[in-house]
């Protein structure tokens, strides 16, 4: 039986795409649409794009995924596997930045086990003021401290957009982030012909209409993949444990070790490397706060499940 690869996964069906000798999807044919075997269901397990599979071909021209390869990572939200690099696109205006968003999703992406490209999308809609200007470069640099990968982008005017691209190429990666960030808009410039479809921000409720309704591998010329997902405005801690969210706080690491007590919250804790570092400003008040935030929520969902 033939192996192949997901590359999109809309109202029960699996477009499957076929592999050269070195494993990557053969570009230009056409996929298999494929069903997925009853028992996948019975032991509560969903294929998911980015999935390698065995499939079968059926009478009809369509197929039937009999097996699914073990999984290298696995995204809950958005529900991507195998990916090894995801890029956060977040605004700068039309929605204005959302740090403590941003900081939820890196929590996520660090989960997971992901390199991450943090991309600050819209450039071209800020004024290009000193105070304005400042606070994109406050914002880069606070993030390039921690360790991430900061560009500045706008799909609009081509800023950034080679710098993205090369970072992509060989990569299957996943786009991500909250609604009307520009996530579409900067896959079009990336890979010019695709022209998927875009939509301009409600002003009513200030985000963008989910112009992305599910989710699909794109094939960039570069030998990269794309994963192009629907935009998030929330999202939860379930697949989270309380004690696993001071490792993914990258810049907690090298202080947490000399904390006094094992196990330590970073919270109330007497002798906390963490909250010294805090104090001495080699950690960001924005990103502690973020973190008990985060806390405060694991705590709650906690208790009520």
């Amino acid at each position: 039986m033939p192996e192949g690869l997901i590359v999109k996964a809309l109202s029960g069906y699996y477009y499957v795409s076929s592999l050269d000798q070195d494993g990557r999807p053969v570009s230009g044919e056409a996929t298999v649409q494929c069903r997925a075997r009853g028992i996948f269901k019975k032991k509560e397990i969903t294929p998911l794009v980015g999935d390698r599979v065995v499939y079968e071909l059926t009478e009809n021209g369509e197929g039937m995924v009999e097996e699914i390869r073990k999984r290298t990572t696995e995204l809950i939200r958005p529900p991507v596997a195998n990916t090894t690099l995801a890029v956060l696109l977040f605004s700068l205006r039309e929605p204005d930045l959302n740090l403590p968003l941003l900081d939820k999703f890196l929590v996520h992406i660090e989960h997971a086990g992901l390199d991450t490209i943090i991309c600050l999308t819209k450039r071209d809609l800020y004024e290009g003021s000193p105070s304005e200007d400042d606070t994109v470069l406050a914002v880069q640099e606070m993030y390039r401290k921690i360790g991430y990968e900061v560009l500045v982008t706008s799909a609009r005017t081509g800023e950034g957009t080679a710098e993205l691209k090369k970072l992509l190429a060989g990569q299957i990666s996943v786009f991500s982030g909250q609604s009307g960030v520009g996530k579409s808009s900067m896959l079009n410039a990336l890979e010019p012909g695709l022209t998927l479809e875009t939509s301009a921000i409600s002003n009513k409720l200030g985000r963008g209409k989910h112009t992305t309704r599910h989710v699909e591998l794109i094939s960039l010329d570069n030998g990269g993949f794309v994963a192009d997902t629907p935009g998030f405005s929330q999202l939860d801690f379930l697949e989270l444990g309380v004690d696993e969210l001071s490792p993914c706080f990258r810049e907690f690491q090298q202080y947490a070790e000399g904390c006094k007590f094992r196990g330590c919250t970073h919270i109330h804790e007497p002798s906390c490397k963490v909250r010294e570092a805090l104090e001495e400003g080699h950690i960001s008040q924005g990103r502690y706060d973020s973190y008990l935030q985060f806390y405060q929520e694991l705590k709650e969902k906690k208790r009520r499940y």
